[in-house]
């Protein structure tokens, strides 16, 4: 080892590699080896509360569920008990059932109804690539085609259902981002945000209408196919609730 100024660099190297391996380092290895596992725990979390696992199936609640049980295995420490009640709770994953509920209402035949949701998802894939990718999943996409044809000659039809349904469901991690971009501007501020001021905020972002891109001139209660009687929030607010609850049932009445 070099000398710098008379000194042997071999001690400090000696003192650090104790500090990394047991000594007073080994708090801050102990935390690097915590955010190592957290930031996978962080990646598995994000795939269980996807649509489809990494062999082109759609979750079902229990492979989902037992996924996010093991990357909760991995948040060590009281920072990460809000998450893994979250985690735990069954809301969590609803939107699963609630999505394979509605594609079995659609197609009854399981073999058929798997099929046509693996196409839907290597279409949606061949749009989004580019170049060599591309054509192998539009040679891909050939096979799913020729498959549905052998489960059922009016497969079109019933891949039509299952578009409709994949192309709007909303991905439960996509609706909580949705909240924590307007939320985490006011948070920044705030330590704490109160129930009924996340219930103010989302009364305007959901009044408010888009501006431009393919929802322009419409709101998400628009979206939705909710009509109030008026779409500007402050509004809505200064009205009692009896003389909201009136003019709704009269517009269900009249719809």
């Amino acid at each position: 080892m070099p000398r710098w100024n008379g000194t042997s660099g071999k001690g400090v190297i000696r003192a650090g590699s104790r500090g990394w391996l047991g000594g007073p380092g080994a708090r801050q290895r102990y935390s690097f080896d915590q955010a190592v596992h957290a930031q996978e725990a962080v990646h598995q979390i994000a795939a269980a509360l996807a649509w489809f696992d990494a062999k082109v199936r759609l979750y079902c609640r229990q492979t989902a569920q037992a996924q996010l049980d093991e990357a909760s295995q991995q948040l060590q420490g009281d920072c990460w008990s809000k998450v893994k009640r979250l985690l735990s709770d069954d809301r969590t994953l609803s939107h699963l059932d609630q999505l394979s509920a509605h594609l079995t209402s659609a197609v009854s035949e399981p073999v058929l109804r798997d099929a046509l949701t693996r196409l839907w998802y290597v279409h949606d894939q061949m749009r989004q690539a580019q170049g060599d990718a591309c054509i192998r999943l539009r040679q891909l996409v050939v096979i799913e085609q020729v498959l549905c044809e052998r489960l059922c000659p009016q497969w079109q039809s019933a891949y039509r259902r299952v578009d409709e349904l994949l192309r709007h469901a909303v991905r439960a991690s996509s609706a909580v981002e949705c909240v924590n971009s307007v939320v985490r501007m006011h948070q920044g501020r705030h330590r704490h945000v109160s129930q009924g001021l996340l219930d103010l905020k989302r009364l305007y972002w959901n009044c408010r209408v888009f501006r431009e891109g393919k929802r322009k001139g419409q709101s998400p209660y628009d979206l939705l196919g909710l009509h109030l009687p008026s779409a500007d929030w402050w509004q809505l607010l200064q009205m009692a609730p009896e003389e909201l609850e009136q003019k709704l049932l009269t517009q269900s009445v009249g719809a």
